[in-house]
């Protein structure tokens, strides 16, 4: 089969990247053979490229997230999944531990097969698998109840725009939208001036001085969360999901003193640290949501679409939403 193979000759040298030809994986107990159909380039793909993570073993196929057809199954009691289309996303294992999904086939656990629903193309499935299960990650980290009302800095990305239609699908209380880009009418536009001032203004204005219960951070700036700590109200949850990179500041400061008093929590979530397992079950857990309509992925006609040939090129040394055609 083809596929991208990331190698690594030394801790100090940079990952190499580069199509090749390898074997079909062989099957193995507890596994699934999937031809992969569609595989998105995630930017922890880039990152994972880049040498970023400090698990990846090298070598290994990259990729995390996916959509296909199971081709064979290890377990004779299980036979019914062949010729089913599925789709997942990697957790700690896929891409980082062991071969991922840019490659025309892939092992997956037989207990993170999950079946695509039938209102998603095999092009949607195969780019929700990261947006969704972390947005799902920060709402149950967060305990969000139906009477919170969910801040979502970055609403018009990926993890946050999903966050943003979980909150609602979830019943709860407001979900306020906060973004640089009026693209999708966030409820706070943030200034490029002043972002930070932006945010406590509208969120005085909108709660009525209350405040917000739950914070949902994709964005990872240090001033916008210096302040959007301070509004929270009591009891109040704040999640965030990214951090700055490279020689810069990663430190934050707040008043403990308050936040002791409020009862705040600050929760860390990262989206590699559970198995593939796990992350499968977030996606079955979403399924209700879909066929409902409350929970939408984002059109096929929002990616770019590039033969495996060109994903280097076009996917991996550049931005944007890119998926992988195997076909």
């Amino acid at each position: 089969m083809k596929a991208l193979r990331l190698t690594r000759v030394s801790t100090s040298s940079p990952p190499i990247l580069a199509v090749s030809s390898l074997p079909i994986p062989q099957l193995k107990p507890g596994h699934a053979l999937v031809r992969i159909r569609y595989a998105s380039i995630q930017p922890s793909d880039r990152l994972n490229a880049q040498g970023l993570f400090p698990s990846t073993k090298f070598p290994l196929v990259p990729g995390r997230d996916y959509s296909g057809t199971v081709v064979d199954i290890a377990d004779e009691s299980q036979k019914s999944w062949i010729g089913k289309s599925v789709y997942g996303t990697s957790g700690s294992g896929l891409s980082f531990q062991v071969d991922g999904t840019h490659g025309e086939y892939c092992l997956v656990p037989q207990a993170a097969l999950v079946e695509k629903p039938a209102s998603l193309s095999f092009l949607q499935a195969a780019n929700v698998g990261v947006p969704f299960t972390t947005a799902q990650m920060c709402l149950r980290r967060a305990q969000v109840k139906e009477n919170d009302v969910v801040l979502v800095l970055g609403a018009t990305g990926a993890v946050g725009s999903a966050a943003v239609q979980m909150a609602r699908a979830m019943g709860c209380k407001r979900v306020l939208r906060a973004a640089r880009r009026n693209d999708s009418s966030p409820n706070i536009i943030l200034s490029a001036s002043n972002p930070a001032a932006t945010l406590v203004e509208r969120i005085a204005t909108l709660t009525d001085g209350k405040g917000v219960d739950v914070v949902i951070d994709t964005v990872g700036d240090l001033g916008l969360m210096s302040v959007a700590v301070e509004q929270l109200a009591a009891k109040g949850r704040y999640v965030w999901i990214t951090a700055p990179r490279g020689d810069v500041s990663k430190k934050l400061s707040f008043d403990v003193f308050q936040a002791y008093r409020k009862e705040l929590s600050l929760l860390g979530c990262n989206s590699v640290a559970p198995p593939v397992e796990d992350a499968a079950e977030y996606l079955r857990s979403m399924h209700d949501w879909i066929d409902q309509g409350l929970l939408e992925a984002q059109k096929e006609s929002d990616y770019e679409v590039v033969k495996l040939g060109d994903a280097i090129e076009a996917g991996y040394r550049k931005t944007g939403k890119v998926v992988i055609d195997m076909e």
